[in-house]
């Protein structure tokens, strides 16, 4: 049949396991057929079928295939049906397809043209509205998909594309996803002393990040909203293995060492890498995993009120980890003081302990959450810096610190140790556009320090490790951790 010309020219039998329809076929034989899923009674409908496909290829997306004069017009759908009727989704029109493809499932290889795995969505029979040139408009009787659609065109000559549009009203309860959630915060302290009632988590020491998946695509968002997806390519995975469910998520982004231990360092590699091919050389060379902790809306539901048990059910149920995402365990039945012991013996920066009952509160900090370190470590406003010497001459010294207090920024001491070499190249990058002539800190600074200091605009953030605060208020022993472009300047406070 013609209208399948397009669709043998770009498949090579005897290469991909999908149908090639006999040249004699018997179209209501072939019909039959494909409303007839193996080891399924025959279909009594005499409605034309629907199927979607969900294609894993070089790009995750869905194919909606509609029965009409003996073949199954079809076209990709990258992100899937919509729910919400205000928001229209792409619909790229493609060839037509054999009806035997609507009980197609499988692996198409490598090299074939859309080389990938494919899986039947959902499946059922429609009725035709409207069916035009530029319009058609369906109503689905499916398992998953249900409901009227219209596919329309838009734009004109060679830029005009197709949309599909959920003509029905959301699902009862519906509500659209958050286009931004900003993550609750623990409070710093020590261990509840009653186990009654808390659960206990690693506290990961890494990145907080926001991930919003929608149609199998994900979107990664810091604590100060900065999106960085382009980041960290290896967590795409999160939206692969979820594909049409949406989810938002919360947890942390981390990089190990060797030994299976976070590292920071490793991660400041990783962080402000927006270039594609950067950022995938770096993923093969230092992978980041993502550690969640928390979903905070799942297939249009907030799930932020609910309490804290209720949304770790959930999350546990959808089972997303592979080789970069992982649902670290919760420890509701183990004494707190066992949890902290042993995340010390590994060597890892602590626990936080969450009250089962709690809501999820965006963006506030509260006594339901609290983290307990193993050592203590610090953010921090970069003011000013002065110069190294011998081998660091000509590079920065040590960096001038503070911590915003009443509006203004008090000083807290300086910080030589623990930089690399990667790591005062960037500073010195960064700091070099930052430059001004007067202080911004509010307290003075000793003598010597202030005479060889070159100041800079307060606002990038960075980390110290130390051993405790002096009487006076400044940093003993601080050692550098790195910079924390997740962070704002205004939202740093002395963690006790």
């Amino acid at each position: 049949m013609a209208e399948l010309d397009a669709y043998e020219q770009k498949r090579r039998a005897g290469r991909t396991p999908e149908p090639f329809p006999a040249p004699a076929r018997d179209p209501a034989e072939s019909v039959e057929k494909a409303r007839t899923p193996a080891g399924a009674k025959p279909s009594t409908s005499s409605k034309p079928i629907f199927v979607i496909q969900e294609h894993h290829a070089t790009s995750l997306h869905w194919d909606f295939r509609l029965e009409r004069d003996d073949v199954l017009v079809s076209w990709a759908l990258p992100k899937g049906l919509p729910l919400d009727p205000r928001r229209n989704r792409l619909a790229v029109h493609v060839e037509d397809h054999p009806l035997e493809y609507a009980t197609f499932g499988g692996e198409i290889p490598k090299g074939e043209y859309g080389g990938g795995t494919v899986s039947i969505w959902d499946t059922g029979t429609y009725d035709t509205e409207k069916w035009t040139e530029r319009e058609v408009m369906v109503d689905l009787h499916g398992t998953r998909a249900t409901g009227r659609y219209v596919l329309f065109k838009t734009g004109t000559g060679a830029a005009q594309n197709w949309m599909i549009h959920r003509m029905d009203p959301a699902p009862s309860g519906f509500e659209p996803m958050p286009t931004l959630i900003r993550p609750m915060l623990a409070e710093p302290g020590s261990l509840p002393s009653d186990d009654r009632g808390w659960s206990y988590e690693i506290k990961w020491d890494g990145l907080r990040a926001i991930v919003y998946v929608d149609g199998g695509r994900i979107r990664i968002v810091t604590r100060n909203d900065r999106t960085v997806t382009d980041s960290y390519p290896e967590l795409r995975s999160i939206g692969e293995r979820l594909g049409t469910t949406t989810a938002v998520l919360d947890g942390e982004i981390v990089a190990f060492d060797d030994a299976g231990r976070p590292n920071f360092g490793r991660l400041q590699q990783r962080m402000n890498v927006s270039d594609g091919r950067k950022a995938r050389r770096l993923a093969e060379r230092d992978p980041v995993s993502y550690m969640v902790f928390d979903v905070l809306y799942l297939d249009g539901h907030g799930l932020m009120d609910l309490p804290y048990d209720e949304r770790r059910a959930r999350l546990e149920a959808l089972a997303i980890e592979d080789s970069h995402v992982a649902v670290p365990p919760a420890y509701n039945d183990v004494a707190g003081t066992d949890v902290l012991r042993a995340s010390r013996e590994q060597g890892l920066e602590g626990v936080v302990a969450k009250r089962r009952t709690s809501p999820y509160r965006s963006g506030k900090r509260s006594r339901d959450w609290l983290k307990v370190k193993n050592f203590r470590t610090q953010e921090v406003v970069i003011g000013g810096y002065t110069e190294g010497a011998g081998r660091r001459r000509g590079s920065i010294g040590a960096l001038l610190l503070g911590v915003p207090e009443d509006r203004r920024l008090r000083y807290v001491g300086k910080v030589g140790t623990g930089f690399s070499g990667e790591d005062l190249d960037a500073l010195d990058r960064l700091l070099a556009g930052l430059r001004r002539t007067t202080s911004p800190f509010a307290t003075p600074l000793p003598r010597s320090d202030e005479m060889a200091a070159s100041w800079v605009r307060p606002s990038q953030v960075g980390e110290v490790r130390f051993s405790e605060w002096t009487a006076d208020g400044r940093l003993r022993q601080p050692s550098w951790r790195g910079l924390r472009p997740d962070k704002r300047a205004d939202d740093v406070r002395v963690e006790d």
